[in-house]
């Protein structure tokens, strides 16, 4: 989840002109339906592949350091028009499913735990993380997604955990204008910005993010999800999910916890996929983008 830790957010425009440069209005609502956390697992992997098949999202990201990264690349190298970002990852938060950087361990030790495995929360990361070593360990990632075959359409961070540390923050912007990379940031971020810390041109701040959060009930599903594509607003909106299936991989991996487990990702699957919320999105006239457009108007 994005729980940010910010002043209020200034009146900052996203990247200017965007609608416009799209081929829409400004008073179009924009949508960029987005499945986080690819290379989790299998199922997650699956139900990701089904959605972006059917069209059920328009946008994903990859999670490098995990166990099945090499099987979304497989996928992407024969659906190439598919608009995959990188979900640079800092974090191993499940207790029994674990993974480490791409980096070689011994040469990014404040990422590392004792255990050789990143650390379970952002606030250990944020608190240990030397910045060359995630400068290091971000760049890795990136690399190691090109060197796959995978041809990224844009940047984002597992669990906002480069986004608590303005020093963090910076890496991040910074890496994704190395790498000419359009770069996600929530608006609530703008409060970063000033004279001393200008906006990048890589920046796309969206301007309203959406998600379910944690203590959703699971019957309030369906009603939580309408009412996002009905109370929509004009300008860039991001409705990021976690796809999967609900089955025994995933209810190990996921033990012991309801936010973004395995029902919870299930349900966000099955949501997409309804006729309902197909109809919302009509009805209320929703323009659904992708982040790959984004990228050919900043880097054509």
């Amino acid at each position: 989840a994005y729980n940010f830790i910010t002043s209020s957010p200034k009146k900052l425009p996203q990247y200017e002109g965007l609608a416009e440069k799209l081929g829409y209005n400004k008073e179009d609502k924009l949508l960029i339906i987005h499945a986080d956390d690819l290379g989790l697992s299998p199922a997650v992997n699956e139900a990701s592949f089904d959605a972006n098949n059917k069209g059920f999202i328009t946008s994903a990201s990859v999670m490098m350091p995990t166990p099945y990264a090499k099987e979304v690349a497989e996928y992407f190298k024969n659906n190439p028009n598919m608009d995959l970002g990188l979900h640079l990852t800092f974090t191993s938060e499940w207790k029994s499913y674990k993974w480490s950087g791409v980096s070689i361990s011994d040469s990014i030790p404040s990422l590392i735990n004792s255990n050789g495995n990143f650390y379970q929360n952002k606030k250990t990361f944020i608190k240990k993380a030397n910045p060359k070593d995630v400068r290091k360990e971000l760049q890795a990632q990136i690399d190691r997604a090109i060197a796959l075959g995978i041809k990224p359409t844009h940047l984002d961070s597992h669990e906002g955990a480069l986004f608590f540390s303005t020093e963090l923050f910076k890496i991040y912007l910074e890496l994704g204008r190395k790498n000419k990379l359009p770069v996600f940031v929530p608006r609530v971020l703008s409060a970063h910005f000033d004279k001393n810390f200008p906006k990048p041109k890589n920046l796309v701040i969206v301007d309203k993010m959406h998600m379910a959060e944690k203590g959703l009930k699971f019957d309030d599903w369906e009603k939580y999800y309408t009412s996002v594509i009905n109370k929509l607003k004009p300008g860039l909106n991001e409705l990021i999910v976690h796809l999967s299936y609900d089955n025994e991989e995933m209810q190990f991996i996921t033990s012991g916890r309801k936010n973004y487990g395995s029902k919870w990702r299930s349900l966000d699957y099955l949501i997409l996929s309804s006729p309902k919320f197909k109809n919302a999105l009509i009805k209320n006239n929703v323009k659904l983008v992708k982040w790959k457009q984004i990228k050919d108007i900043m880097y054509p």
